[in-house]
């Protein structure tokens, strides 16, 4: 049965910049210091002589009693006494930093929010030692770790602190920039995250478009939807085949972003990448159906639609300079008499046709006629597609990697340089040619269902649908799931892949060495 609202969810931190120590802002409910290694022992980093002293508190004994390494993400939590309280916070936390990387900044301040849950506020200077991009990470970071999701009828079990002020920072080389950016980058994980989480008994094919419209008018995006009706009478048989056996009809969205400054006539001559997002709002498996335990998880098989939708919503915020179109196919892949059979040939948008030899392979049939739309139709210089594809992927890659193809140097270069940056490891992966044999068909143009080599063969499968366009396929099947707590991942669904897409559509040049 629908369920026709969603709970009010939590909402993540709010984020202030101040040039002034702990000890100097009033009112704040934690003090928090960063902590270094050291060849004697771990030390402390700005402000924490002076709170120490405020607070006649011997921080560096708090550390020494707690066998404190400055470790990343270690924290030590020291109690304030009643009488210091009244005047100053009621706890001091010392969070390690590790080697002070971006990544060890970014995990640093995903631990201090799991800290400060349903906290008021809390003052550190973790962003005064960051190195170049290290502000950046401690918010994402801290963001990231705060997310929660609940649909309990007496409303969440925890809130993420209301408030984070960055100490020590001054705005005196571009640090309000770059705190701007880092919400957005944070904010499309958060709403990546979220989109993936909620059930499938609310999210529709449909509901899924709806936020994308919601979320793309917002951020001032073009937004289309086509209907089963229009899917059919322009020919996509793949996203209308999958979504078949569903009562709840398939879409197609499409997302239209232009750089700042640009006109609607002037948009139509510059370069355009397409984002294409695999938008399984639901997968059953189809007739090929999957055993219990592999459809738990399920819900969350449009992640990677998720991910375009939230970046697409946020490249005007990081000053994205290209045109970009984002599009998502969103089915949902269920068991029913009119749902498609082991043995059906498929026409998809285009001409190619693809015999299905097994129904759970169903993301690239999607995926295959949203990337012949947009090569035929849009003519991008650049195209990506971005997908939860194979179980493959977790077996060549664990937990927490995802992979990538590409047929293009330059574009892979991107990815690449986008995976070092943004937190999203990814790793590349071969388009061996040799496999080619394994996607053919007796019968069609191709077969959904290759086997071997799974995750080289699906991409192979679907660089047909790419023609001669410079292409990326990123699979994260691998690191769509989070079993636990970690860094900046909370357990569940990830969310992963947004900040990739950013990190490399906002950079000052994403077509360097593609066009």
């Amino acid at each position: 049965m629908p369920v026709t609202a969603l709970p009010t969810q939590v909402s993540p931190p709010e984020f202030a910049l101040s040039p002034a120590l702990p000890h100097q802002i009033g009112g704040a409910e934690v003090w928090a210091y960063p902590v270094l290694p050291g060849e004697d022992g771990p030390f402390l980093g700005p402000g924490a002589d002076e709170a120490g002293e405020a607070l006649g508190l011997d921080l560096l004994a708090a550390l020494e009693v707690a066998r404190a390494t400055g470790r990343t993400g270690e924290v030590t939590t020291v109690p304030v006494g009643a009488r210091a309280a009244a005047e100053g916070p009621g706890l001091v936390l010392l969070v390690g930093v590790g080697e002070a990387t971006t990544t060890d900044f970014r995990r640093a301040g995903a631990a201090l929010a799991r800290a400060t849950k349903d906290r008021a506020s809390v003052v550190t200077t973790l962003a005064a030692i960051a190195p170049d991009d290290g502000l950046e990470s401690v918010v994402v970071g801290a963001m990231l770790g705060s997310f929660a999701f609940h649909w309990r009828s007496g409303g969440p079990k925890e809130h993420p602190v209301a408030r984070i002020v960055l100490a020590g920072v001054s705005d005196d080389d571009g640090a309000d920039d770059e705190l701007a950016r880092a919400l957005a980058l944070g904010g499309a994980g958060w709403r990546s995250r979220a989109l993936a989480t909620v059930p499938a008994n609310l999210k529709t094919p449909a509901w899924l478009a709806e936020q994308a419209i919601e979320v793309g008018e917002a951020a001032g995006l073009e937004v289309s939807v086509w209907d089963a009706e229009q899917l059919e009478a322009e020919g996509f048989g793949g996203i209308l085949a999958v979504g078949g056996g569903s009562a709840n009809e398939p879409r197609l969205i499409r997302m239209d972003y232009t750089p700042r400054g640009a006109t609607r006539s002037s948009s139509r001559k510059m370069p355009t990448v397409v984002l294409v997002g695999k938008g399984i709002t639901f997968d059953s498996g189809g007739l090929d159906i999957k055993p219990a335990e592999g459809m738990l998880t399920m819900k969350r098989d449009m992640s990677g639609g998720g991910a375009v939708i939230a970046a697409m919503a946020a490249l005007g915020d990081v000053d994205c300079p290209v045109r970009v179109v984002g599009l998502v196919p969103a089915a949902e892949n269920a068991v029913s008499g009119t749902a498609m059979r082991p043995g059906d040939v498929i026409t998809h948008f285009g001409g190619r046709t693809s015999e299905v030899n097994n129904t759970d392979a169903e993301g690239r049939l999607v995926l295959a006629d949203a990337m012949a739309y947009a090569v035929s139709e849009i003519e991008p210089v650049a195209l990506l597609d971005i997908a939860t594809l194979t179980g493959a992927m977790k077996v060549s890659l664990g937990q927490w990697t995802g992979g990538y193809f590409a047929n293009h140097e330059g574009l892979a270069a991107h990815v690449e340089a986008a995976t070092a940056t943004s937190g999203e490891n990814a790793w590349r992966m071969p388009l061996v040619a040799d496999y080619e044999d394994k996607i053919a068909s007796k019968i069609a143009d191709g077969d959904n269902a290759a086997g071997g080599a799974g995750a080289i063969t699906a991409a192979l499968f679907l660089q047909h649908f790419a023609g001669d366009v410079p292409w990326a396929h990123v699979d994260f099947a691998s690191a769509a799931e989070s079993p636990t707590d970690r860094h900046e991942w909370t357990a569940g669904p990830s969310g992963w892949g947004p900040r990739l897409l950013l990190a490399w559509l906002g950079s000052d040049d994403p077509l360097a060495g593609i066009v």
